[in-house]
């Protein structure tokens, strides 16, 4: 099973009031484990950076001045995305501006079928707590220290590791790696699982002997329980 993890960093909360998409970073997710394949691209919005959100993600516009379009690079993107479903913290967001961006460039848009969201799983299994990425990242143990602002790609590893843990964690490898050793030892492995040494019944009724002893043993006793009231 193939997933894309991504996040954005962008010019405001709004594309519909002119905020654009100034960078993306994917991270490839096989059997619910990072494969090591990423995408990241940073992209001139061709508008200034407010400084609200350069405070956020520290990107000015003198950085995102000489970096490519969005439309240019957009095949490479849709290329490493495919059709994988696509995990998002707050995914509605990320896949707004991703689809405003891909129809101003004339591209269908992503279908939000495909979308999985961190933030409604993590209200599901933690309902009441914070729900943010650093709060999650807290409550699961992930290591955030060298995030000192937002970045696309750093938090969309971020994010991998926390729907992994979101998922079962660690129990995730373990389920994976009882499914490789069936495929590599097949037909053998099964057979082999189910073959017992056959051993002889064992005898547990007691011997002429024991009986003999129990029962002199019995004649010591004194007023034994069994005989009052008799």
């Amino acid at each position: 099973m193939r997933e894309i993890i991504f996040d954005t960093e962008t010019t405001g909360f709004d594309p519909a009031s002119g905020d654009r998409l100034v960078e993306i970073g994917c991270i490839e997710l096989i059997n619910r484990v990072a494969s090591g394949r990423t995408f990241h691209a940073y992209y001139n919005p061709q508008r200034d950076m407010p400084a609200a959100a350069e405070a956020v993600h520290g990107l000015s516009s003198t950085f995102l001045s000489d970096k490519p379009l969005f439309a240019s690079g957009v095949a490479e993107l849709l290329a490493f995305l495919e059709d994988s479903p696509l995990v998002a913290h707050n995914a509605r967001f990320d896949f707004g501006f991703l689809n405003h961006e891909l129809r101003l460039c004339g591209h269908a848009e992503v279908s939000m079928d495909r979308m999985i969201d961190t933030v409604a799983i993590a209200r599901t299994l933690h309902p009441g707590a914070k729900h943010s990425l650093d709060a999650l990242c807290t409550r699961y143990g992930i290591d955030r220290s060298h995030r000192i602002k937002h970045g696309a790609l750093l938090d969309a590893e971020l994010l991998a590791q926390l729907y992994i843990e979101l998922n079962g964690g660690r129990q995730i490898g373990l389920s994976l790696a009882q499914e490789e050793a069936k495929d590599i030892v097949g037909a053998e492995l099964t057979a082999a699982a189910v073959v017992r040494p056959v051993r002889p019944a064992r005898v547990f009724t007691a011997s002429a002997a024991e009986l003999e002893r129990h029962a002199a043993f019995v004649a010591t006793l004194k007023d034994p329980l069994w005989h009052q009231g008799a």
